[in-house]
């Protein structure tokens, strides 16, 4: 098993899941925040943050997940208030439209949350829509392998 470890974040890899934790490189004065990226497919070397690049690769039976942190003053905001990092993903989570894929046939689901005081949105893709009830099985399997680090004070 592969452990990946960074920024305060890291995942216990499932067999056949690959993935990378960054920081996004700074631009127009933001602050650089992690990023991470979890895919059941080869990863490109640079996919956009919520995954451009990479689930155009993705095969019906793929999963793509990715993790991307927000800065502090975010967490207190309406859109993040009273929500946990999510301990599975239900098949409902799902939706065509919800995919930012464009990809006819892809699934998605958007949540986002505060944990250890440090806000995030998951991103997930499922590469079949009409598979999502097995697929997010994969999703919840790589999603339970992430931990985060409670923000330094």
């Amino acid at each position: 098993m592969t452990v990946l470890t960074s920024q305060g974040i890291s995942a216990s890899l499932p067999a056949g899941v690959e993935g990378r934790i960054y920081r996004r490189p700074s631009s127009h004065g933001a602050i650089a925040r992690s990023v991470t990226h979890l895919a059941t497919f080869a990863l490109p070397p640079e996919p956009a943050d919520f995954g451009g690049g990479a689930v155009d690769l993705m095969q019906p039976t793929d999963v793509f997940l990715a993790l991307l942190e927000y800065g502090p003053e975010s967490a207190g905001t309406k859109l993040f208030a009273g929500k946990r990092m999510p301990s599975a993903l239900r098949p409902q989570d799902f939706s065509v439209n919800r995919s930012r894929s464009g990809r006819v046939g892809h699934s998605g689901a958007q949540l986002f949350f505060v944990e250890g005081g440090r806000p995030f949105t998951l991103y997930a893709v499922l590469g079949s829509h009409l598979r999502r009830t097995s697929l997010v099985q994969v999703a919840n399997a790589m999603l339970s392998s992430l931990r985060i680090e409670a923000r330094a004070s």
